[in-house]
This record gives structure tokens, sequence and C-alpha cells, in this order.
């Protein structure tokens, strides 16, 4: 038995009601694909903080039920029915802060039970009847939050109970970061393409997250990546969803002794930008129109030198794609961050690298013209504090 929470506002609830429809957008879309006939569904005004119930998922969760619902920015839908008399409840907040339960996240039988019992009698709902079973009834397979900023820190390199790549590879990308993007700009059942896939984190969260994934490397680690060159993607024009690379940023890691391994090359070299170039180039050829790549990079300081790699390789893809924007990735867990190395950056003064530019791309579309002169209409918010 499942149970899911959609969320609607004073604007969008009476469509709810009329249609007898829920419906999310892409973001948790996984969630609605996963519910079936007869759950138990309830529904969530964030501007009233009301919680309605109780109701049914009348068949299973689908895409573009009703394509014109909510002007199409809510597509992943479930069509509904009352189960008996349905209940309105005022300042439901609480119980989400108390109980733990995640209004984002599928609900277990336990938790849909609670929510149904504050429904029936919320006068006298009795909190600490379930404070006992709700130990260890937190969400097991743990999901990161979609970032909303453009500053990402992770503490660590993976989540979940399924590892996502291997920490111990040189240069391992934060799976966190993959799955934001996924997230963000790719549909259930959508084409990612990882060419320097290393470990293999992207094949992982693609395959978690019901995205299929083709990933290559130069020297693959696992069989599940296949051995290619990134400078000639065997693929077709224009059919990839999504791709992301997290490339080398000079000769600083040795990944493999390949000979034509681009990471061989020093970020000084001016070659190195003109290789990573010819990576570029097969990504746009092969990425549809409108879609989006995810160039993860970082800059350089070696023997009193300073290579700004992040500036370098964004000027080379504007060349070829619209930027979306800039996102600064944390760095943890560098072989540079041990107190020798910061005691050291202050005695000679110079600075560790603290992050990582994540760039992101898209190309554009045909009928997309790059110097349409846009009039943007600000909206001027006061500050707080005594006038």
């Amino acid at each position: 038995m499942k149970g899911y929470i959609f969320t609607c506002t004073n604007k969008t609830e009476k469509e709810c009601f009329e249609r007898m429809i829920f419906g999310t957008n892409k973001l948790y879309g996984d969630n609605v694909l996963c519910l079936e006939k007869n759950d138990t569904l309830f529904l969530y005004n964030m501007d009233s903080d009301t919680l309605y119930g109780i109701f049914k998922a009348k068949g299973n969760g689908k895409k573009d039920i009703i394509p014109t619902a909510w002007k199409g920015a809510y597509p992943y839908q479930i069509e509904i029915e009352r189960d008996g008399e349905i209940k309105a409840i005022k300042g439901i907040k609480k119980i989400f802060q108390k109980t733990g339960i995640d209004r984002k996240g599928l609900l277990n039988e336990y938790q849909i039970q609670i929510l149904i019992d504050y429904l029936h009698d919320p006068d006298n709902f009795d909190f600490s009847r379930y404070k006992n079973k709700l130990v260890g009834m937190q969400i097991t397979d743990e999901k990161p939050p979609i970032e909303s900023t453009t500053l990402w820190d992770y503490p660590k390199q993976s989540y979940g109970k399924t590892p996502k790549g291997d920490n111990k590879y040189a240069g391992v990308t934060p799976a966190f970061i993959i799955y934001n993007m996924i997230k963000r700009y790719t549909e259930p059942g959508d084409l990612v393409v990882d060419p320097m896939a290393g470990s293999g984190t992207t094949i992982d969260v693609c395959k978690e997250e019901n995205r299929r994934c083709i990933a290559y490397d130069i020297a693959p680690p696992r069989p599940d990546v296949i051995q290619n060159d990134a400078r000639n993607i065997p693929l077709n024009d224009d059919s990839v969803d999504m791709i992301f690379i997290d490339s080398p940023y000079g000769d600083n890691i040795k990944y493999n002794d390949h000979p034509d391994n681009i990471g061989n090359i020093s970020a000084e070299d001016e070659r190195f930008y003109d290789e990573l170039e010819k990576v570029m180039k097969e990504c746009f050829r092969i990425l549809k129109p409108g879609k989006v790549l995810g160039w993860l990079i970082g800059d350089q300081w070696v023997k009193k030198r300073f290579t700004p790699v992040g500036f370098k390789v964004y000027e080379r893809l504007c060349k070829y794609f619209e930027p979306i924007d800039i996102i600064c990735v944390a760095r943890r867990n560098q072989t540079s961050n041990t107190g020798i190395w910061h005691n050291r950056a202050i005695r000679f003064n110079f600075y560790l690298r603290g992050f990582k530019y994540l760039l992101l791309m898209k190309k554009p579309q045909e009928k997309e013209l790059k110097n349409l002169t846009r009039k943007t209409e600000w909206t001027q918010y006061r500050r707080r504090g005594k006038d």
C-alpha cells in the first residue's frame, strides 16, 4: 500500500477538484509513475496550510492524462475519486514536522494511517501514540534535495543504499550533481550520455532514476562503460536528451596510461583546450536542440601560477551553446584538504582550490534568436527593518 501527498495553491486548487485529477511537475514525476489504482492520496494547499483527504487513485499515474490541465504546468497526473467523506484540516504543517512525514516522497502504510487518523479526529489526535513507532520509520532510501541556489556543497560523494560510482576513484564525481541535473533537465526514460564516465557514477544514478544512460571512457574501469574517445562519439546527430561531463582540468591527476588521454596535457598548454573543444563539438552534434549539457571543471594553481581553467572552458563552450547558469560546487575530501596544506596556503600566501564550476549550457533551438532584445521588468522588494 502506497500513498502520496499532492500539493496545490489557492490558484490551482479549484482545478484539482473540478477535473478530479491531481498533478505535479517532472521533479516529482517519478513518484506519480509509481502510483497505482486504489493507492491513497491527499491534497495539501501550501498557501492555506490545509490538507484534504481521503482520496484514492482511480487508475495508475501517467503523464498527460489531461494535457491542458493547469496549462500544461503539471503533466504527471493521476485521476482520483473520493474515499468517503472529504475532510479539510488546517494547520497540517505541524503534523508533518512532528511525524517527520516528507510530503515530497511516497508514503508508507503507517504514515498514511497517521494522516487518516488526524483527518478523522484532529482534536483528539494523540501524537504520543505514534511516537515510539516512528523511530526507524524515516525514509531509508535517501534522496538528495533539489538544489535551488548556485552554491552546492555535499559532505560525501554518494547517497542512498546503493553506491554511485567508486569514491576511491581519482577525481570521482559527486553523485548529487548528476541527480540534480537529471531531475531538472530530463524525463523518465530519457537518454543521458557521459563521454568521460570514469567510475560510472552517471550510470548508477540514471539506473536508479529510470533514465537510459550510455557511458564512455578512454580507459574504462568497469564493463558497462564503453571504451571510446570523447572526441569521436558514435551516436547520431540530435539523439541525446542530456550530457554530463566531468573532464580533466589539466594533468594534475593521473587517470590512466592511455596515450590519447586529454588529461595528460597541461592546462597551461593551449592544446589542452583545443582537444576539449573537439569534445564540445561532438556534444553539440549529438545533443537534441533545446537540451542541456553540464560540464564540471576546476581551476589550477601550481608552482606559483594560476590558470583559470573554468573560464577558458566556458569561453570555448559559448561558441556552441547558450549559457543557462554557473554553479559553484564546493570541493571536499581532496588530498590538499589537510591542516598541513591549509597552513602552507597561509604561510606562503596562496589559495587552495575550494570549488569547481558546473557550467550549465543549452543547445539552442533553431527558432531561437541569439541576439533577440529582451525587456526585463524587475520586481522590487522592500528591505526588512525600520523605515
